[in-house]
């Protein structure tokens, strides 16, 4: 209406003995309430910008519903594919290390090729059923009740966030332990570094359950080996009453990726021989 009306005003103004002179009044009228239309009009931009936070709150929407705080699990995470997964991990160290140039970046990158796409898993990824996991994923499941001759070479680690978690995770894979193939709870809340340095020089280990400090320092100490590591397990999926979990918080997820950044890991992720397998939980 205001635009017919624009192109009207014209043909009023140019008559000059029009029959109705109230109406230069009224056009003047018009022509005031014009810029108030035209803002309105302009402010079509801004009712674009209105629908932002339903985008966002839709966004937001579909985030909770993956976050499932009754179980502690991030559901998010079973269907990610290997590639969604790099690029997940990939965002999170580029929020969480912004310092870093492009170049110290693409060093610490996990491409796909070396994450196992574990989407296939159908099941609730909470603690009952991490065990179930490891047997579909293990390949020869039957190597998972077993250890290496050589105290403290685990062939499978499984990092978590925190020490609680830890020892939670420990106790539900002790179902994989036998006699000869000890679960090893590698973490620092009440286990001092020497004991966990005698445990593993000691004891033959199948798998062993840390955190990526702790993972590291006895890495760097030579009483934890991974020369025949055969997976890594990341428990991805928990969260905490704060909605977080491994990837989600600074303080765990750089120790992380550095952990698994480490050139003993990386060159052998997905090779054909004495490869090592890494796993989203």
């Amino acid at each position: 209406m205001a635009d017919q009306e624009a192109l009207q005003d014209p043909l009023v103004e140019r008559p000059s003995a029009s029959p109705e002179p109230p109406a230069s009044p009224t056009i003047s009228k018009k022509r005031k309430r014009n810029p108030t239309k035209e803002t309105s009009a302009g402010e079509a931009p801004v009712g674009k910008k209105k629908k932002k936070p339903k985008t966002k709150a839709k966004a937001k929407a579909i985030e909770e519903d993956e976050l499932d705080l009754e179980t502690g699990i991030n559901k998010a995470f079973s269907h990610m594919d290997s590639q969604l997964l790099a690029d997940y991990v990939a965002q999170r160290t580029r929020r969480y290390e912004s310092d870093l140039s492009s170049i110290e970046l693409e060093d610490k990158y996990i491409p796909a090729k070396a994450i196992e796409d574990t989407t296939a898993w159908d099941k609730t990824r909470d603690l009952d059923n991490l065990p179930g996991f490891l047997e579909k994923f293990a390949g020869n499941s039957t190597k998972l009740w077993s250890a290496s001759k050589k105290n403290g070479s685990p062939h499978t680690i499984i990092v978590t966030a925190a020490g609680l978690r830890a020892a939670e995770i420990a106790r539900v894979v002790r179902k994989l332990q036998t006699k000869d193939a000890t679960v090893a709870k590698l973490f620092a809340k009440h286990i001092k570094l020497q004991d966990s340095v005698k445990f593993l020089k000691t004891t033959r280990t199948g798998i062993a359950v840390g955190t990526p400090t702790r993972l590291k320092d006895l890495m760097d100490d030579g009483a934890l080996a991974v020369d025949r590591l055969e997976r890594i397990v990341i428990d991805a999926s928990h969260i905490d009453v704060k909605k977080r979990g491994i990837l989600e918080m600074k303080e765990t997820q750089v120790p992380l990726i550095f952990w698994l950044g480490q050139s003993v890991f990386k060159e052998r992720y997905a090779a054909d021989k004495n490869g090592i397998q890494l796993l989203f939980y």
